[in-house]
């Protein structure tokens, strides 16, 4: 079987990457860093008429209907970006949760909202400590052992937890749960849970790529212009090796988030073996550009006014989140030589 992306596939990432080059900048990075919420509404309406809040709401709700193997491209390109909105918790993970398991009414007054960007999920699973962007969300999608429950935000109440990527508010949640905001129970609970924790890891391990992409092209182009002892920096060896180095551990990682993509999409049975996969090998990866892009620009790398940092904060940020390689090297572990 040839598996290659599609040319409207790759017509829509190429669309995604001119828009967040044009709007999502190092400068408008930090502008979010620095606001209350930790990202812009704006960009958020904009990126809802390019279709990308809506891409996995079904069409009869106003979104494009597509999967995993389109948004994988966009998540790969808004960690290029270092983009700061919530695209992880309410269009890869929040959105088919919402479809999966909300009743028609729920499905109808929130999914449309998403799709024109009027409205943020959050997403707070049994197995995460916090959830992100929870002050921003208009309604969170929540565990509470074998139940999910849509819970408005008002109605919950929020701890601020510290966070090192500054555009990432992270928060606990205090909330009671009841029939009224009930979405399903027992087996159905646990599956969808499953899937959205799986849709998550995807969605990071998907970020981390372009993270990585990012950290590696800015430690390239520094060690082209950084003189040292009377030439680049880039001429010397172990320069080289680092970087090629980085590089290689990307060029890995990338078919096999490609590959969890696939099977996230076409529910496969070894859907969790491969996102494991997927999220260890790019956490791996996304853990060396950041050390390898550090130690190539040296001490200004450390400096709040490079702009390296906010790539690695989010790299180091992402890389734990959704579980960090250890927790997926065991889940991957388990699966293969299972206990006895």
């Amino acid at each position: 079987m040839r598996f290659a992306f599609t040319e409207d596939q790759l017509l829509f990432r190429t669309t995604v990457r001119e828009f967040l080059e044009k709007e999502c900048t190092p400068a408008d990075v930090r502008a979010a860093w620095a606001s209350a919420s930790g990202w812009s509404t704006e960009r958020w309406a904009k990126l809802a008429t390019l279709g990308v809040t809506g891409l996995t709401v079904p069409e009869d709700h106003g979104g494009l209907g597509m999967d995993e193997l389109v948004l994988v491209l966009v998540l790969e390109e808004s960690g290029r970006a270092a983009l700061p909105e919530p695209i992880v918790a309410t269009t890869a993970v929040g959105a088919p949760l919402l479809r999966d398991v909300g009743s028609e009414d729920l499905r109808e007054r929130w999914l449309g909202a998403v799709s024109a960007g009027r409205a943020v999920l959050g997403v707070g699973l049994a197995s995460l400590p916090y959830v992100d962007h929870a002050a921003s969300a208009d309604l969170l999608l929540l565990q509470r052992g074998d139940e999910l429950h849509a819970v408005p935000r008002d109605e919950v109440t929020l701890v601020a937890q510290p966070a090192l990527d500054g555009a990432r508010r992270l928060a606990t949640v205090e909330w009671e749960p009841g029939a009224a905001t009930r979405l399903a129970t027992g087996e159905r609970a646990v599956w969808a849970a499953e899937y959205a924790f799986d849709r998550g890891a995807l969605a990071t391990a998907a970020q981390l790529l372009g993270v990585s992409q990012q950290l590696i092209t800015m430690a390239v182009e520094h060690a082209r212009h950084r003189v040292q002892f009377g030439q680049p920096i880039g001429a010397f060896q172990a320069v080289k090796h680092m970087l090629a180095d980085a590089l290689l551990q990307l060029e890995l990682a990338r078919p096999v988030v490609y590959r969890a993509a696939y099977s996230v999409a076409r529910a496969v049975p070894e859907r969790p073996l491969d996102v494991s996969m997927a999220k260890a090998f790019a956490s791996d990866a996304a853990t060396l550009a950041c050390r390898v892009a550090l130690q190539t620009h040296g001490a200004i790398g450390y400096t709040w006014e490079h702009d390296l940092h906010l790539w690695m904060k989010r790299g180091w940020a992402l890389a734990a989140a959704w579980g960090d390689a250890a927790w997926h090297r065991a889940r991957v572990g388990a699966a293969v030589v299972p206990a006895s």
